[in-house]
């Protein structure tokens, strides 16, 4: 009973851990506290608004996370009623809280959660600067917050990237809201690699690597396509070599004469050594026959001897032609 105990706390503590590992992965991803001319609701108003990204691969429902603005929850000794009486939390019971991978999720500033989820409570001035957190659906656990600078109308404050560091005050033809915050437009593929591998180490290493990769590939299938043809061209020389071909022959004939033989000397055992010299012709008929195969082969090899003729000899000094 104990061990299982143990394994139950283990599968939930890993489950928490796998549960905040994800948390970690919604950051706020752009801010914007004065909007006089960027996005509106859905009642038409021109609110302050933040943006969250999953910048994770993996899907996350943000519903129960705290999105606050108060620094007074940075006091640890604060009970969790206490903190959550300082956040407002983004309600669930709407698809669009749950973002897949790379998604966003736009949440408006000073308004009423009763006219959406997209609606929270937290109050944000004008031209002020303005410190803005998200936490955990405990409330406890801090999981992404950002210190925006006194923007003037329809700027915003966005990572460079998103789910990066790096952060800049972006115009109002810059303003991203809903979408990643880097985009090109316009941007030609040889201008992106120019940008992204600026002294083409990256493209030499995957040439080469393409190149040698085929290469070995080649030698490969040559290599084995060279044997396969070497040996079937060995096999086919050695049926045809004569010697090969005798002895092939010969040894047929050794084995049927010796089965011959075997054959006549069980008989004569049976018979008790009658006709022995029949027995012994059969034998020697056999033997000869042997013979005359072996011999009867011909080599394939023509010698010419040369004859002496009158074609051919030497005419001595004033003999006279024929």
């Amino acid at each position: 009973m104990k061990k299982i105990s143990l394994a139950v706390l283990a599968v939930f503590f890993s489950s928490m851990s796998v549960f905040g590992q994800g948390a970690r992965n919604i950051k706020i991803n752009e801010v914007m506290t004065n909007n006089t001319a960027s996005i509106v609701d859905e009642y038409g108003r021109y609110n302050a608004w933040i943006e969250l990204s999953n910048i994770a691969y993996s899907s996350y429902n943000v519903r129960g996370m705290y999105v606050t603005t108060n620094r007074g929850v940075l006091n640890k000794s604060l009970t969790v009623p206490q903190r959550i009486a300082m956040m407002s939390v983004i309600p669930s019971g709407d698809d669009r809280t749950l973002l897949s991978a790379r998604k966003h999720l736009i949440l408006y500033l000073n308004s009423n959660p009763a006219e959406g989820m997209q609606h929270l409570t937290v109050k944000s001035e004008k031209g002020k600067s303005l410190w803005i957190a998200l936490y955990d659906g405990n409330a406890v656990d801090l999981i992404d917050s950002v210190t925006v600078p006194a923007l003037s109308a329809n700027l915003s404050y966005a990572r460079v990237k998103d789910g990066s560091p790096k952060w800049t005050v972006k115009t109002a033809d810059l303003v991203t809201p809903g979408s990643n915050n880097y985009i090109h437009t316009g941007e030609t593929k040889i201008a992106k690699l120019k940008r992204e591998d600026p002294h083409g180490y990256g493209i030499a290493i995957l040439s080469m690597g393409i190149v040698f990769s085929c290469l070995a590939l080649l030698y490969v299938f040559f290599r084995i396509l060279g044997l396969f043809m070497s040996h079937k061209q060995t096999i086919k020389k050695a049926k045809n070599i004569p010697p090969v071909n005798v002895a092939v022959k010969a040894g047929e004939k050794l084995a049927e004469t010796g089965h011959k033989t075997k054959v006549i000397l069980k008989d004569g055992m049976k018979t008790g050594g009658i006709d022995k010299e029949v027995y012994i012709a059969v034998i020697s008929m056999a033997l000869k026959q042997y013979q005359d195969d072996v011999h009867d082969v011909e080599s394939n090899i023509i010698t010419i001897k040369p004859h002496p003729t009158l074609w051919n000899a030497h005419l001595e000094e004033g003999m006279p032609l024929m």
